[in-house]
C-alpha cells in the first residue's frame, strides 16, 4: 500500500495567506523527503479559508522544489474553465514536471464559487461529463480537432485558422503517453459517478470525509464500471484518504488530534461539518440514512473520522479501516493546518517512518492486528 497526501487544508480565517502557502509548499517538500508517493493539492476561488485558488499555478512552485514525489492536481474544477485550457495547461504542466503530474478532477462543489462565474444554477456535473469528454479528445486528436459531441456545449475547432507549417492552431499533448493518470474524488456514498470511473480509466480517491462504510461501496461501484469497459479492475487503483494524527505520547495524539480547543483536527471538521450542513450534503456524515441531523455533532465526526494515537494505536486503526473497506492501492493523508508545526512534522514523519511499514507488513502477513515494534 502506498502512502500519499492530499493538501486542503483549512485555515483559521486570521492567518495570513502567504504564511500559509508557505506552509503548504513546506508540507508537500517534506512529504517528499519522507517518500510519499503523490501529493494533490485541492483548489478554491472563493474560500479564505482554502486559498488555493489555483492548484496547477501552486504545484508548479514545487516542481523544483521537490525530487520524486508525483504532483497531482485535487482537484481541476471542470465546471469553472473552458475545457481547452485545462487540457493545454495540464499538458504544458506536464511537460514542466517531466511526468511527475496527476491530473485530479471535479465539477466544482463551492456554491460560492459557481455564484461568482455566474453558472451557480446550471448543472455543474453534466458540465464536467462534456469537459473531460473534450479534453481527452484533445489529446487523443490531431489539429483541427473538430470536437462536436452531441449535447456538449463545448466545441473545439481549429480549421479556420490552422497553419500547421507555422505550428498555429495545434494544441500541446501530454508528455505522459498517451496521457497522465486522471483520478476523481469521490465524496457520495454509493456514487454513481465512480462507475463512469471505471469505464473510463479513471481512478477513484475516495475522501477523508467519509465514514468507512460508505468508502466501501466505492470499490465495487469501480470495479462494475471497469467490468462494464470489459477490464478487471485493479486494486492498486484506488485511494482511500483518511484524517490522521501520529505522535510519540497518547495523550498528545489525543488532545492535538481531537480534544484540545486549538486542534486543527476540531477546527478543521467544524468546518467541514457546517459547510456541509449548509450545502445539505452532511449525509457523508451519517451511519444510517435517517439518523438525525442532531446526532452529527463535531464530536460525533471526531470520533468517526479522525484516526489519531501512538504509531501502534494508528496502526491498528488502519487496519481496522481496511476490515470494513476492504483493501486499497493507496492511503492517502490528510493535510491539516500547522497549529504546531514540530507536531504536525513529527506526524508525517511517524507515518512514513513506522505506521506504513507495520501496515504493509501486517497485511502481507494476513494480519488484522499491528506487528510489534522492531527492537
Amino acid at each position: 500500500m502506498k502512502l500519499g497526501m492530499f493538501m486542503m487544508p483549512v485555515h483559521p480565517l486570521h492567518r495570513n495567506p502567504t504564511e500559509t502557502l508557505r506552509e503548504d509548499r513546506e508540507a508537500i517538500i517534506l512529504a517528499d523527503q519522507l517518500g510519499f508517493h503523490d501529493a494533490f493539492v485541492g483548489e478554491h476561488l472563493s474560500d479564505k479559508a482554502e486559498n488555493i485558488t489555483n492548484s496547477l499555478i501552486f504545484l508548479a512552485t514545487l516542481i523544483h522544489s521537490t525530487k520524486q514525489i508525483k504532483l497531482a492536481s485535487g482537484t481541476c474544477n471542470l465546471s469553472q474553465i473552458h475545457p481547452t485550457i485545462i487540457a493545454a495547461q495540464a499538458a504544458m504542466f506536464d511537460h514542466l514536471a517531466e511526468g511527475r503530474f496527476i491530473l485530479g478532477v471535479s465539477p466544482g462543489a463551492l456554491g460560492s464559487d459557481a455564484e461568482s462565474i455566474g453558472i451557480l444554477g446550471q448543472d455543474r456535473n453534466k458540465m464536467f461529463a462534456e469537459a473531460i469528454d473534450v479534453i481527452l479528445a484533445i489529446w487523443e486528436r490531431e489539429a483541427p480537432y473538430d470536437i462536436d459531441f452531441p449535447d456538449n456545449r463545448y466545441k473545439v475547432s481549429t480549421r479556420q485558422s490552422l497553419a500547421a507549417d507555422l505550428g498555429v492552431g495545434i494544441m500541446p499533448k501530454p508528455f505522459q503517453t498517451p496521457r497522465p493518470e486522471i483520478v476523481g474524488t469521490v465524496v457520495a456514498p454509493f456514487s454513481k459517478g465512480v462507475i463512469a470511473m471505471g469505464e473510463r480509466d479513471f481512478h477513484p480517491l475516495s475522501a477523508n470525509f467519509l465514514l468507512p462504510q460508505w468508502v466501501k461501496t466505492h470499490w465495487g461501484n469501480y470495479a462494475q464500471g471497469k467490468e462494464q469497459a470489459g477490464v478487471n479492475a485493479n486494486i492498486a487503483d484506488w485511494r482511500v484518504a483518511r484524517t490522521i494524527f501520529v505522535a510519540d505520547d497518547e495523550h498528545v495524539a489525543r488532545s492535538y488530534g481531537r480534544d484540545d480547543a486549538a486542534s486543527p483536527y476540531r477546527f478543521y471538521y467544524r468546518q467541514m461539518l457546517t459547510k456541509l450542513m449548509k450545502s445539505n450534503r452532511h449525509e457523508v456524515f451519517k451511519e444510517r440514512r435517517e439518523q438525525a441531523d442532531s446526532e452529527i455533532t463535531v464530536d460525533y465526526v471526531l470520533d468517526k473520522l479522525c484516526i489519531c494515537g501512538t504509531v501502534s494505536q494508528v496502526v491498528d486503526e488502519i487496519l481496522a479501516l481496511r476490515e470494513v473497506t476492504g483493501d486499497f492501492g493507496e492511503l492517502v493523508y490528510a493535510g491539516m493546518d500547522w497549529v504546531d508545526r514540530d507536531l504536525s512534522k513529527r506526524s508525517m514523519q511517524l507515518m512514513a517512518e513506522q505506521v506504513m511499514p507495520r501496515v504493509n507488513a501486517a497485511t502481507a502477513a494476513g494480519s488484522t492486528r499491528s506487528l510489534p515494534v522492531a527492537a
